[in-house]
C-alpha cells in the first residue's frame, strides 16, 4: 500500500479534482483486475480506450483515477486526476509504486531490431557463471536467478516489469539484462526506468505496421538513448550506419563495437563453421559454440558490457567460450544421415539474410540449402516479399508456408510472399500452406549432407490460428521427422 501524493512523483499532472492524501492498494490499467483502493489508469490503445471503462473501475472500487480527458459523472469521493501522457504517467506511478528498484540494480537494456533476445539470455548466462546473481527479462522468458518466469511481451508493462525488478532485489539479484522493444519504448513502458548501460544491435525493416515508416521506427529506437542519463553507458554497433544516430544528442557516455572498423571494442572472425567460431576479440583468440558473423556482433557485446562492468577480462572470455546456442536462434543438429537442421526465429528479411548468410558461409557446395518460411499474419505486410526473395536467392529449394497468420488467410499471405520470388527462381520454390506438412516435405526432400532451415518461430511453442494458439514447435517437429525418417 502506497501514499496517492508519494507516487505521483515525477508526473506531470495537469488536473487534479479531489484529494491525494490518500493509500492506494495497487495500480491497473485493465478494469477487469480492479479492486478496492485500486488507482486505475486509462489508457488509450490501439483497438481499445481505457476511459471507456473508467465507470467500471470506479464500480469495481477504483478509489483514483488518472485520465488524459475529463469523464462526466466521476463521484466526488474518487480523485480524479489529468495527465497530459498517461502511457509515460503509468511508468513513473509503478517505478514510485514498488520504491524505484531499477536505482537499487545494475539495469542493462538492449535494443535492435535483432540480436536482443540473443545477447540478453548470453549476457544473463556470462554474469551466473561469473558468480553474480542476475534477472533477464526477454521474449522467450523471465529469469529470476535459476526461477523462471513466463514472458508474454519483449518488453512487459510497467507495473508488470518494476514488480519484477523489485522480486529479483529482493532475491539477490545485482545484475538485470533487459530486452527493450521499440514498442516498449513508444509506449513509455520504460519510463521511470533508469538504465545503467543501453546497448543497440542493430536496425533494419521490421514493425513498419506499428511505425509506419523506417524513419519512425528509427527514431522509437533512438528515443531509448535520448532519454539516457549522464551516468549512464551507451554502446553502439557502429557497423550500423544508423549506430551513431542513436546517440546523437544522448546525455550517455557513448562507446562503439564494430567488427569492420575502428572502435572501443574491436573483433575478428577468424574461423567461422558449424562447430562453432574463433574470433580475436580484444586482440584475444578464443572458440565458441555459437555459429555465423551475427553471432560474433552478439558476443562482442557481450564482451563490451562485460568490459563497462568492471569484471575481469580473462574470466569473461572464458565465459564466453562456454556459451551454448539461444533456444531457437541457429539452434541446430544433425541427423544420423547428416542432415544438419537449423530453426531460427528469423522473421524479419534481415534476420534471414543472415542466417542465410551464415549457412552459404560454412556449406561446402556440394549439398543443397533447403529452406522453409512463412510470413506472420496482421503485421508488417511490405516486408513478405522482401521474405520469400532473400529466401529463394539464398536456398537452393524453398518451402513457402504458414507462420502464425492470426486473422488473416494463410494462403493470401503467401500469394503476398510470392510476388517477390524472382523468375528465375520460381522453378525451385513451391508452396505448402500446412507448416507441419511443409517441414516434412522439406526433410523428406534433404539428402546426406544437406542443410535444412525452418525459419521465423523459432523458441515458440505454439501457432497462432484465429486468435487461438495451438501447439507447435519447429524443432521438436524437424527432430522428430528427421528420426523417422531414418528409420
Amino acid at each position: 500500500m502506497k501514499n496517492l501524493q508519494n507516487i505521483l512523483y515525477k508526473v506531470s499532472l495537469t488536473a487534479v479534482n479531489g484529494s491525494l492524501d490518500r493509500d492506494v492498494n495497487q495500480i491497473d490499467f485493465d478494469s477487469r483486475a480492479v479492486i478496492p483502493g485500486s488507482l486505475f489508469v486509462a489508457l488509450k490503445g490501439e483497438q481499445v480506450d481505457g476511459h471507456d471503462y473508467i465507470d467500471k473501475a470506479i464500480a469495481a472500487g477504483a478509489i483514483a483515477v488518472i485520465a488524459e480527458r475529463k469523464v462526466e459523472n466521476v463521484p466526488t469521493e474518487v480523485t480524479f486526476i489529468e495527465v497530459k501522457d498517461a502511457h509515460e504517467a503509468l511508468g513513473y506511478l509503478a517505478a514510485n509504486f514498488y520504491d524505484n528498484p531499477s536505482e537499487e540494480i545494475k539495469l542493462i537494456g538492449v535494443t535492435g531490431t535483432n540480436g536482443k533476445t540473443t545477447t540478453t539470455t548470453l549476457l544473463f548466462d556470462v554474469f551466473t557463471d561469473l558468480g553474480h546473481k542476475c534477472g533477464l527479462l526477454s521474449t522467450v522468458v523471465n529469469k529470476i536467478g535459476t526461477k523462471e518466469v513466463p514472458a508474454t511481451h519483449t518488453t512487459p508493462n510497467p507495473v508488470a516489469l518494476n514488480h519484477l525488478l523489485r522480486n529479483m532485489i529482493e532475491e539477490g539479484c545485482t545484475f538485470c539484462f533487459m530486452e527493450v522493444s521499440s514498442h516498449a519504448i513508444v509506449q513509455r513502458r520504460i519510463a521511470g526506468l533508469k538504465f545503467d548501460i543501453a546497448c543497440f544491435t542493430n536496425i533494419s525493416h521490421d514493425h513498419l505496421d506499428y511505425h509506419k515508416t523506417f524513419k519512425e521506427y528509427i527514431y522509437a529506437k533512438k528515443r531509448f538513448f535520448d532519454d539516457l542519463g549522464s551516468n549512464a553507458i551507451a554502446i553502439v554497433n557502429t557497423d550500423d550506419t544508423n549506430g551513431k544516430v542513436m546517440v546523437q544528442n544522448s546525455s550517455a557516455t557513448v562507446k562503439t563495437m564494430a567488427l569492420k572498423q575502428v572502435a572501443d571494442y574491436k573483433a575478428k572472425i577468424i574461423e567461422n563453421s558449424f562447430a562453432g567460431l574463433v574470433l580475436n576479440m580484444d586482440q584475444h583468440e578464443l572458440w565458441t559454440h555459437l555459429v555465423g558473423g551475427f553471432n560474433a556482433y552478439n558476443l562482442l557485446l557481450v564482451y563490451a558490457v562485460a568490459m563497462e562492468l568492471e569484471q575481469d577480462q580473462m574470466d569473461v572470455l572464458q565465459s564466453i567460450s562456454k556459451l551454448k546456442s539461444v533456444e531457437g536462434r541457429f539452434e541446430h543438429l544433425r541427423s544420423t544421415t547428416g542432415v544438419v537442421a537449423i530453426v531460427d526465429y528469423a522473421h524479419t528479411p534481415d534476420a534471414l539474410k543472415n542466417v542465410l548468410s551464415t549457412i552459404q558461409a560454412v556449406r561446402t557446395r556440394n549439398e543443397q540449402v533447403i529452406t522453409v518460411v512463412g510470413c506472420g499474419g496482421d503485421r508488417d505486410r511490405t516486408k513478405r516479399p522482401l521474405m520469400a526473395q532473400i529466401a529463394a536467392s539464398l536456398s537452393d529449394r524453398v518451402i513457402l508456408t504458414s507462420d502464425n497468420p492470426r486473422t488473416e488467410d494463410p494462403q493470401a499471405i503467401i500469394d503476398e510472399m510470392k510476388t517477390g520470388v524472382p523468375v528465375e527462381r520460381s522453378a525451385h520454390v513451391m508452396a505448402i500452406t500446412n507448416r507441419e506438412e511443409a517441414i516434412k516435405v522439406a526433410s523428406a526432400l534433404a539428402a546426406a549432407g544437406d542443410i535444412l532451415l525452418v525459419a521465423g518461430k523459432g523458441h515458440e511453442k505454439y501457432q497462432e490460428i484465429n486468435g487461438e494458439r495451438f501447439p507447435f514447435d519447429d524443432f521438436e517437429i524437424v527432430q522428430e521427422t528427421l528420426k523417422n525418417l531414418n528409420k
